[in-house]
C-alpha cells in the first residue's frame, strides 16, 4: 500500500480531471429538485488521511431534534472530485427522509491514491457518530450510501465499522458500484454497443486510485472478492440494466443476502451507468425516492 502513482497514471488521470469532471457533475435539470429549499453549512473534518470539508444539509424544519444522519459519497471514478454532483440527492434525501446528510469530499487520485479515501471515509463517519450531540443530529441512527466510486467507498465504510466494533450502520446503500478491481474493464459486458463507461476509462481510474497491483484484490478495494460478508448493515443495492458494473453489483448482492445480511435489491431496465444523475428521468426520480424511503424506514424504525 501507498506506493506513488506512476507518473502516465498520474497525467492520464488529471487529463480526466480537466477535461471529465465538469461534465461528470453535470445533472438533468428536471432532476435538480430546486423547490426543495436547501439548508446547508460546511464542516471540516480532521482524519487520519488530511483535512475533510463535509457540506451539512438539513431536513425541514418539523423533523423532530436531533434528526438521524445519512453520510453520502459521491461517485468520479475515484478521480473526479466533485461532491456538487450529488447536490440533487442531498436535498431530497434530507426533506423525504428527514435526516441530516453529510455529503463528503473525499479526496481523490492521483492527489490521494488508496487507502487515503477509504482512511477519509471511515474517519468522517466516525466522527458524525461520535459528534452528533454538539451538531445537533443522533450519531446513533446513522447510514452511508453513495455512487459507483462513492459506492465502492461505502462498502469499505461498513467493512471497517465491522471488523473494528465501533459503529453499525442501519442501512448502506451501494449505488451502481465497482465491486471488483481486479477483472479487466473489457471482460465486464453491456447489453448495449456503447455503454457509458468505456474499458480505457476504467483502467485510468483504477490504475490511478491503486497502485499497487497487490491491493487489487483487497476487500476494501474489491469487496465482491471477500468471502466473509456476514454481520455488515442491511443494504440497499441499486443496479442498471446496460451498465458494465451491472453484473458485479447483482452478484455482490446475492452474496450479501447469502451471508444473512438484509438486502433491497433494484435493477433498473433500459437505463445505465449514471442515470440517477443524467436520466431517464423517470427511472432516475424512482431510484432517488427508493433512497429515501428506504432510508427513512431504516432510521426511524
Amino acid at each position: 500500500m501507498g506506493l506513488a502513482v506512476p507518473l502516465k497514471s498520474q497525467m492520464q488521470a488529471r487529463g480526466v480531471q480537466l477535461l471529465f469532471g465538469r461534465i461528470m457533475s453535470r445533472v438533468h435539470e428536471d432532476l435538480r429538485f430546486a423547490d426543495i429549499p436547501k439548508h446547508t453549512e460546511t464542516l471540516q473534518v480532521e482524519t487520519g488521511a488530511g483535512t475533510v470539508t463535509c457540506t451539512v444539509y438539513r431536513p425541514p424544519t418539523t423533523t423532530p431534534d436531533p434528526a438521524p444522519v445519512y453520510v453520502n459519497f459521491h461517485g468520479g471514478g475515484f478521480v473526479v472530485a466533485r461532491p456538487e454532483q450529488d447536490d440533487h440527492l442531498c436535498r431530497y434525501i434530507a426533506a423525504t427522509a428527514g435526516c441530516v446528510v453529510i455529503n463528503v469530499d473525499y479526496g481523490v487520485a492521483p492527489q490521494h491514491p488508496y487507502p487515503a479515501p477509504v482512511v477519509q471515509a471511515y474517519d468522517v463517519t466516525a466522527w458524525v457518530v461520535e459528534n452528533g450531540s454538539a451538531h445537533n443530529w443522533d450519531g446513533s441512527r446513522i447510514a452511508v450510501g453513495g455512487h459507483s466510486a462513492g459506492a465502492n467507498l461505502t462498502a469499505a465504510v461498513c467493512r471497517t465499522a465491522r471488523d473494528r466494533g465501533t459503529f453499525t450502520p442501519r442501512l448502506q446503500i451501494i449505488d451502481s458500484a465497482p465491486l471488483d478491481q481486479l477483472e479487466d474493464p473489457a471482460a465486464k459486458q453491456s447489453p448495449i454497443a456503447k455503454p457509458l463507461l468505456a474499458p480505457g476509462l476504467m483502467r485510468i481510474f483504477t490504475a490511478a486510485y491503486v497502485t499497487d497491483p497487490s491491493d487489487l484484490t483487497h476487500p476494501l478495494v474489491s469487496p465482491a472478492l471477500a468471502d466473509d460478508l456476514a454481520g455488515l448493515p442491511p443494504a440497499l443495492v441499486i443496479t442498471a440494466e446496460h451498465d458494465r458494473l451491472r453484473d458485479e453489483g447483482d452478484a455482490y448482492a446475492k452474496a450479501l443476502e447469502a451471508a444473512g445480511v438484509p438486502v433491497t435489491h433494484r435493477c433498473f431496465e433500459g437505463v445505465d451507468h449514471y442515470f440517477t444523475h443524467t436520466g431517464p428521468v423517470d427511472a432516475a426520480k424512482e431510484a432517488i425516492d427508493l433512497m429515501a424511503t428506504t432510508l427513512r424506514t431504516a432510521l426511524t424504525a
